[in-house]
């Protein structure tokens, strides 16, 4: 399934798994998305492979970044009126606190959505989505068809 068909098929449904196939960055970081009472959740599932300091240990700063960056996309792909995949212009991560090796979520909201540029702020948490790991601001070109 082509990745246009595929975020069609996201709106029908509401299933992401399609888009999340057609993403073999997503596939390898353990990446997806589901909604949740109306609301575009990603996930990160733990794997060794994202360890950044085994010492610690500690989950990648950069596997953050990816799941923050990807949930940012999904709930553009999700919300948006196109089903090309939009631009990041530029993305900033605040590290907050140490990301245990388990399950990340990320949650996004706009702060700013309009015909050509979208503003997002993604937050990602372990346990309590009131106690986040890491909050990101992105922006987005949207691509017009």
């Amino acid at each position: 399934m082509r990745l246009r068909e595929a975020v069609a098929s996201v709106r029908e449904t509401g299933d992401f798994t399609a888009v999340q196939e057609s993403i073999p960055y997503a596939r390898f970081m353990g990446i997806t998305a589901e909604l949740v009472e109306g609301e575009v959740i990603g996930q990160m599932r733990y794997s060794d492979h994202l360890i950044g300091n085994p010492a610690v240990p500690a989950l990648h700063g950069g596997t953050l970044g990816a799941l923050m960056e990807s949930t940012a996309i999904f709930k553009l792909l999700w919300h948006g009126e196109t089903t090309t995949v939009p631009k990041t212009i530029n993305i900033t991560v605040e590290y907050l606190r140490g990301a245990r090796p388990e399950n990340v979520f990320a949650r996004a909201e706009f702060t700013r959505h309009g015909r050509r540029v979208a503003n997002v702020r993604v937050f990602a948490y372990q346990d309590d989505p009131d106690r986040p790991v890491a909050v990101a601001t992105a922006h987005f070109l949207l691509v017009q068809e």
